[in-house]
């Protein structure tokens, strides 16, 4: 059986650091890059902590990222929802497996675990595969329409109203939207309801925005390059809200570099609030979306369906609450 020291020498890091770590440890002021190997480290060598004096480990919670590793480490969104997961874990001692879609042997690490949270988007096939594990199942950032599958997603119909009666009070008339594409594993492409959303708001409100609507990747490079054709198409709108903020992050570099000022030239909204954006200049105006939460919850609900099942699942829309700064003016 790996120990605490195995897991710090795989990840090049003192047993202390990795104690903390693995603990979450809310004092320690560490690099994602570093939390990220810990975790990763952990879960190679298959550590399991040890219980406290007197406390017994009743069930064991398996979490199912569909990101891999290295995509969760560029996406903090994904991460800060595992986070939360295993906060709830280590204060209620519960086992914890940990695993990534496209790990091998997914399906049979898991089926050690008593409850499962997949965190991501499947497909039917899919989520009837983890019923098959267990009846404790919860989908986080995929809603369910199953009465025996609990679900957990954030409103984005209300988060990106928000977004857009901000702009729209400012006098924002022209408005671009840069967003990301999600397929499933079959390569259905998953809809995004933030862009519907968006277009619903824009006709109602006769805002011009076909001209400046461009979809890609989650990813800041990608934001960077939509944002770069936005540029080079010589039409811009006067505000941009992206789906993300690694999007937002990307456009900002591609404005700042093709030398447009934020908000002078253009405003800029982004999505999902991460440590980062307090950071840029200017400060990004973004929704806060509340992934550690969501991680928290959806920990809490599987374990009382472990203790008390039920037949009835909990389908729960988490609000977000915009969160403006400075990237915003009005037009």
């Amino acid at each position: 059986m790996a120990t605490l020291k195995d897991v710090a020498d795989k990840a090049g890091v003192s047993s202390a650091a990795a104690s903390r770590i693995l603990n979450n440890d809310p004092s320690l002021s560490v690099s994602p890059e570093t939390r990220q190997k810990v975790l990763e480290a952990a879960r190679l060598l298959s550590y399991r902590k040890k219980l406290k004096a007197g406390m017994k480990s009743a069930y064991t919670m398996g979490i199912l990222q569909w990101f891999s590793s290295l995509q969760e480490l560029e996406d903090n969104y994904y991460l800060s929802i595992r986070q939360g997961i295993e906060e709830f874990c280590s204060s209620n001692c519960l086992n914890v497996i940990r695993t990534f879609k496209n790990d091998l042997n997914c399906m049979e690490s898991l089926s050690q675990a008593d409850g499962l949270i997949c965190i991501g988007k499947f497909t039917e096939d899919e989520v009837f595969r983890f019923k098959k594990l267990t009846d404790s199942l919860l989908l986080i950032d995929m809603a369910s329409h199953d009465p025996e599958t609990s679900s957990i997603t954030l409103d984005f119909n209300q988060a990106v109203t928000d977004a857009l009666d901000h702009l729209y009070q400012l006098g924002h008339r022209d408005i671009g939207y840069l967003g990301g594409l999600e397929y499933l594993a079959d390569g259905t492409l998953f809809p995004d309801s933030r862009k519907k959303t968006f277009i619903d708001y824009c006709e109602s409100h006769d805002i011009r925005y076909v001209p400046y609507l461009r979809e890609e990747q989650f990813s800041s490079e990608a934001g960077y390059r939509m944002m770069l054709e936005l540029i080079s198409s010589g039409k811009l709108p006067t505000a941009v809200f992206a789906a993300s903020d690694p999007i937002a992050l990307g456009a900002l570099k591609a404005l700042r570099e093709e030398g447009l000022r934020v908000p002078d030239d253009i405003s800029l909204i982004g999505f999902d609030d991460i440590s980062l954006c307090q950071m840029t200049s200017p400060p990004l105006t973004t929704v806060h979306a509340p992934a550690y939460e969501m991680g928290q919850y959806g920990a809490g609900i599987v374990y009382h369906l472990l203790r008390e099942p039920s037949g009835t699942a909990l389908h729960i829309k988490m609000p977000c609450r915009l969160v403006i700064r400075d990237s915003c003016q009005k037009k």
